[in-house]
């Protein structure tokens, strides 16, 4: 016979050979079913004894002010986070992300923790979360969990400020491998006959030439600029920051000579930067393209108001350039390049030519980035050189 559910969470069942009925209850608490033998062999009886059981359970669980619960502040997390990105104050694909490692149904923290006391909440009880976590779901990556635990964290943070918490428990965060960053060689790094930036835009220059189709889209020196653009602003190539220029979004500066880009809401937010040079030249390039341009019209591929598919045209371009250029491939790291890798490019160039003066934390503020990621996947994975070694050793004038 098939199990009878009696209510949410509860059911009675029999086994193949067997004429005792046995009761199924869910623990919150435990995130796992409680079984237990009934002793009865009749269903209605078997009944009484469940809810029985049901309630004894009950009884036994610490009853939690609804103002206290982990779920109530998840709420009041989620809230404040989906206010913050439409002040603009926080990056929207953050809060999707902080919402969904909340509300996932398989493995979301409000599953776990949603009806827990914050105030009881231990590092012990997020380890274990996320041991069991690891043991269902090998497949997630030690990212995905340091999202789950910056999660975990926002929510409790808001329990703190609300005054429900003095302080927050220890949660260490899962440690990662840095994988190096794929970016394209240039001299002084290689020879200059194997200068992968100079291959590549030289491939954008020629298809744009010859008059290539890619997708039935032509290929023009839209691509070539868009390459120039990234290597010497360092804006990420996506659809929140590349693709959402404007030419509001655009100013020239002097003394040096240079370009200033507002992006409005990167991955990390609000950002005005400072450029290089070249990027002054190749917004000219830009505006020579589109002498009409509005302030609001988008700087690459205007034409099309759906950026996801501005995005993905010049995805394609991209990737055909680095097929003629033969560079589809760093053989330095063995991944595969893309887009995001010229923003790679852009930062470590910047280390490499300036024989190691450049500033740090200028950097990392022009690039949207922290000088923690400048260290860990850029400036560590340099070789070393002999301009390096004279800016060790300088001594002050």
């Amino acid at each position: 016979m098939g199990a009878i559910k009696l209510y949410r969470g509860i059911s009675i069942y029999q086994v193949a050979g067997s004429k005792n009925w046995y009761v199924r209850i869910w623990n919150r608490e435990k995130q796992r079913y409680i079984v237990k033998a009934t002793g009865q062999t009749s269903a209605a009886k078997a009944r009484e004894v469940a809810l029985s059981h049901a309630l004894t359970l009950l009884k036994e669980r610490p009853i939690v002010e609804p103002e206290f619960t982990f779920r109530h502040f998840a709420i009041k997390c989620i809230s404040k986070n989906q206010s913050l990105v439409k002040k603009g104050e926080r990056n929207s694909n953050y809060g999707r992300v902080i919402t969904r490692v909340i509300q996932n149904e398989d493995w979301g923290l409000m599953r776990k923790f949603g009806p827990h006391d914050v105030r009881k909440i231990k590092t012990r009880d997020f380890q274990d979360y996320i041991e069991d976590l690891s043991s269902k779901r090998p497949d997630l990556s030690p990212s995905t969990k340091n999202t789950i635990l910056a999660g975990f964290r926002n929510v409790l943070k808001i329990a703190r400020d609300d005054g429900a918490l003095d302080r927050l428990p220890d949660t260490p965060r899962t440690k990662q491998k840095d994988n190096p960053r794929p970016f394209f060689r240039f001299y002084p790094l290689v020879s200059a006959n194997e200068d992968a930036d100079l291959k590549l835009r030289q491939a954008a220059i020629d298809m744009a030439e010859e008059n290539v189709i890619v997708r039935g889209v032509p290929v023009t020196y839209e691509l070539h600029d868009l390459i120039g653009f990234v290597l010497h602003t360092f804006v990420r190539p996506t659809v929140t920051e590349l693709y959402a220029l404007r030419h509001n979004d655009i100013r020239f500066a002097t003394n040096p000579t240079r370009l200033i880009v507002t992006v409005r809401n990167g991955k990390t937010g609000y950002r005005a930067a400072n450029t290089m040079i070249a990027a002054a030249h190749t917004y000219r390039n830009i505006k020579k393209r589109y002498p009409d341009a509005k302030g609001e019209d988008y700087l690459f591929l205007p034409q099309y108001q759906n950026r996801q598919t501005a995005a993905k045209i010049i995805q394609r371009q991209f990737h055909e350039a680095l097929r003629r250029a033969g560079i589809e491939i760093d053989q330095f790291t063995g991944q595969k390049h893309t887009l995001y890798s010229l923003r790679h490019t852009a930062i470590c160039s910047r280390i490499i030519h300036s024989g190691g003066k450049v500033n740090i934390y200028n950097l990392a503020k022009n690039a949207g980035t922290s000088v923690d990621q400048i260290e860990r996947f850029y400036a560590k994975n340099l070789p070393l050189s002999a301009e390096l070694a004279r800016n060790l050793q300088s001594m002050r004038d």
